[in-house]
């Protein structure tokens, strides 16, 4: 604004130092006020302001400008606060905040599954005991079948303990292609890291603050609070675990979802689990491919056949096959 208004001066006095116009049609040709353009700053009025400014910074730095300006009104001096803030900030006087090292992740496109067992989503649900004592919930999503695979519930969650649960489901459900979560200190201590590579899986994180990208298990969280956690009181850790786990027999086997059909999150899963043979017909192919099979002795031994032909007419044809005695 100020650098419109200094170009717009600048163009009524060229106007007026070129031709012999007035100054108010050379104001309005520039399309400014008379009074702007006649207007001179008095840096000198804004000394003392910028003295007594500099004087309570010294002493208060970590002051802003609006702190300034209410001890500079408890010393008497009344100033507008929008020609301190313009002395504040020319006087370089302005407090310099730390920012907060945020971690920074590029969003990468996600596959959407296809099949059970290809993506688990994880995260955490906070409530309290009776006694007022926090307790956190962990749960472990089926992405495809909406399935609840865990819900564990502890006091406190240490990285070992949640990977002590993920090898639990594991050796039940067997091994995923990748886990989606978000990026707290459990999901991203180095003990989880090489967890993960020990298991080979895709460990997917979100972006810090975009709990939309993991949006399934947010869904389940909001399900699991409005359907459990509200409804009930705990009065220590052993109930909420019976609980919590009766909820989530009740939601994998009773309820039906309305996102897959209306269907239960297990009837969904047994209707897209890949059928025995055709686990097995890829070994059976295997097998019979390695191993060509062989012509009996009996066929190599036989006499050949000779159907008629077309163009000689010959009426050729073999009765009987002579073959070995030992072959039935």
């Amino acid at each position: 604004m100020r650098a419109q208004r200094d170009a717009a001066r600048e163009d009524a006095r060229h106007l007026l130092a070129q031709f012999p116009t007035s100054v108010r049609r050379a104001c309005e040709l520039s399309l400014i006020p008379r009074s702007t353009f006649r207007f001179q700053r008095d840096r000198a009025r804004d000394e003392p302001l910028r003295t007594q400014l500099i004087e309570l910074a010294q002493e208060k730095p970590r002051f802003g400008y609006r702190r300034l300006l209410v001890l500079l009104r408890w010393a008497g001096t009344v100033v507008n606060h929008k020609r301190l803030f313009r002395i504040y900030r020319a006087a370089g006087l302005s407090v310099k905040r730390k920012r907060r090292k945020r971690l920074v992740r590029v969003c990468s496109p996600r596959m959407r599954p296809t099949a059970p067992n290809e993506e688990w989503s994880l995260d955490f649900v906070h409530d309290r005991l009776a006694s007022g004592r926090a307790i956190r919930v962990l749960g472990v999503v089926d992405t495809f079948t909406r399935e609840c695979l865990a819900l564990e519930v502890e006091t406190s969650f240490a990285s070992r303990r949640v990977t002590r649960v993920l090898d639990e489901v594991i050796a039940e459900r067997g091994r995923p292609k990748r886990l989606l979560m978000d990026n707290g200190s459990e999901l991203t201590s180095r003990h989880f890291l090489s967890w993960g590579t020990e298991w080979k899986l895709e460990l997917a994180y979100i972006q810090p603050g975009k709990p939309v990208q993991n949006a399934h298990v947010e869904s389940f969280n909001g399900k699991l609070r409005d359907e459990c956690l509200n409804v009930s009181w705990f009065r220590n850790l052993w109930q909420a675990r019976a609980r919590i786990s009766a909820w989530r027999r009740e939601y994998n086997s009773a309820r039906p979802h309305s996102s897959l059909g209306y269907q239960t999150p297990e009837a969904f899963r047994e209707a897209h689990a890949p059928s025995p043979r055709s686990i097995e017909m890829p070994q059976i192919l295997a097998a019979v491919k390695a191993k060509p099979c062989r012509a009996p002795a009996a066929a190599l031994t036989a006499a050949p056949v000779c159907w008629p032909d077309s163009e000689s007419g010959a009426k050729e044809k073999t009765s009987e096959l002579n073959l070995d005695s030992n072959v039935v």
